[in-house]
């Protein structure tokens, strides 16, 4: 691969690193980037897990020891996340690209809506919310439903599990990004395993990218938490905006 291409995907990285800290979806410049270098679909998948999965782990490091991650749910979704994320990544060859996309659209789409007609919401934590159902309902959503979906296919898994996290147990959205970090993490975990077994890694090139993604999502991690949850809300309803865009050029493009 020319030195240039390198350095693009090297700077996709740590632009992909600073998205992911902060609300999720560094996929979107990653896996284009990777593609574009000519990369194949899988390699790109796999070898972007394993930059993604270095910079997640770094960033949630960062929110932990800085602000409260919810353990109580963090612990118990990363740890299913794990496996549900690899039955994902195994599944992936069976499920068709074509029929999620429209599906993950119209989801974020409502996640769009929702963040922008509920000024409120993620802006201060609303403890009140927290049950045990609840806190039941947000493990199962974050590390099985939407930990398989980041197997299958990932874009805007971290995004994903930052809008559970605040409108099922209430959390703000710096507290509830410092939780999906973790979860997030199992996710990577479990789909890199599998992509590794497989043997579509590219070794070097992704490890030279997690040193760039670990880099941008330390950047993107102190900076969430300097500026707090009106910035997190303002770089989501970006990133969301950009991930329809992105996905509905790949379906109808």
């Amino acid at each position: 691969m020319p030195l240039e291409q390198v350095v693009v995907l090297l700077v996709a990285a740590v632009g992909a690193g600073w998205i992911d800290a902060v609300v999720g979806g560094g996929g979107l410049v990653q896996l284009p980037a990777l593609m574009v270098a000519g990369v194949s679909p899988v390699q790109a998948m796999a070898t972007n897990k394993l930059s993604s999965v270095f910079g997640t782990a770094s960033a949630a490091a960062t929110y932990a020891l800085t602000t409260k991650v919810d353990r109580g749910v963090a612990v118990p979704a990363g740890v299913l996340a794990v496996g549900s994320a690899g039955l994902g990544a195994l599944a992936a060859a069976a499920v068709s690209a074509k029929v999620l996309r429209p599906v993950v659209m119209a989801v974020l789409l409502a996640v769009a809506l929702l963040v922008t007609l509920r000024p409120a919401m993620g802006a201060v934590p609303s403890p009140h919310l927290r049950t045990r159902a609840r806190t039941a309902a947000a493990v199962a959503v974050g590390g099985v439903g939407i930990a398989f979906y980041d197997g299958v296919m990932g874009p805007g898994t971290g995004t994903f599990l930052i809008i559970a996290f605040t409108t099922i147990l209430g959390l703000d959205f710096v507290h509830a990004s410092a939780t999906a970090k973790i979860v997030n993490t199992g996710t990577n975990v479990g789909a890199l395993v599998v992509f590794a077994w497989q043997g579509h890694l590219l070794w070097g090139l992704g490890l030279g990218m997690a040193v760039c993604n670990v880099a941008g999502a330390q950047l993107g991690a102190r900076m969430a938490l300097r500026r707090g949850t009106g910035f997190v809300r303002v770089v989501l309803l970006c990133v969301v905006a950009a991930m329809v865009v992105r996905l509905a050029w790949m379906q109808w493009g």
